[in-house]
């Protein structure tokens, strides 16, 4: 996680630094795709305060504490901070259980409580790294494989992409492009 640190009245040393960084990677405990975290700490008046802010996918957690001196006042608002990510994911948790408690009651009275209108299809997983290589390159290791798709990294574009054997035997790749606003 990448971790920002700014300040307003006072120096940064490497101990407070330190400090902050170490109470903000707690919050990786809870999750694990946080994206970056940031602290601003600040002297107003003879109060110190802190504020942290925890950018995860799809929500902003925030903090703000005041206390007598700067220590405090970290260890308060990342006090807070881990109350907020625990009742965040607690909550998710309930939410998902919930769910899939729903749909064993449904199920469970002998019938299926939903009939797909077309057959099940037997699915296996893929698992391969993404590396940067060009579409040709891209083909032979395909064909090495022995698989019908490669989906790789283009090394000019940086872009993702999927090279796949058509039914002539011909080659294509699928270039993702973002939708046009309308």
């Amino acid at each position: 996680m990448e971790i920002q640190l700014t300040a307003k009245q006072l120096k940064i040393t490497d101990a407070i630094r330190d400090y902050v960084n170490e109470k903000m990677e707690r919050a990786q405990k809870y999750f694990e795709h946080i994206v970056w975290g940031q602290a601003f700490i600040f002297i107003e008046k003879r109060a110190h305060k802190c504020e942290m802010l925890i950018h995860a996918p799809g929500q902003t957690f925030r903090a703000l504490a005041e206390a007598a001196d700067l220590y405090s006042a970290v260890d308060l608002a990342s006090a807070k901070m881990d109350a907020q990510l625990k009742k965040f994911k607690e909550k998710t948790r309930t939410r998902n259980k919930g769910r899939s408690g729903k749909a064993a009651e449904l199920t469970s009275g002998g019938e299926p409580a939903f009939e797909p209108a077309v057959p099940a299809v037997q699915f296996s997983v893929v698992r391969q790294r993404v590396v940067p290589m060009s579409a040709g390159e891209a083909v032979q290791e395909m064909e090495r494989l022995g698989h019908s798709f490669r989906l790789f990294q283009d090394r000019d574009s940086k872009q993702i992409q999927l090279v796949f054997r058509r039914d002539d035997e011909s080659y294509a790749v699928v270039q993702p492009v973002k939708k046009s606003a309308r």
